[in-house]
């Protein structure tokens, strides 16, 4: 196994340049259905129990293609924190 120490701002200029390549990539773009972690991240909460009642709110839209996988839109999670946005002074 090879280690490759950086400097931080080696690191961070690295990291930027990555995000730039993959952003500038035609074609690439986030998945519009993600995973309740996925969803949890994205609303940056930690409870199963408040992602479940925001689905079952019809706050957050969802897809159930089997019995045990519900998948979460992320439009409508960027919807539902905008319509929560509150505006400063």
């Amino acid at each position: 196994m090879e280690i490759i120490c950086l400097e931080d701002e080696a690191f961070f200029n690295l990291f930027d340049r990555v995000l730039n390549h993959i952003k500038g990539k035609p074609g690439v773009k986030p998945d519009k259905w993600i995973s309740g972690e996925e969803a949890m991240k994205m609303l940056r909460i930690s409870s199963k129990t408040t992602l479940q009642d925001l689905r079952d709110g019809g706050k957050i839209r969802f897809s159930q293609p089997a019995k045990k996988i519900i998948l979460y839109d992320t439009d409508s999670i960027n919807e539902y924190l905008n319509k929560h946005a509150k505006n400063t002074f």
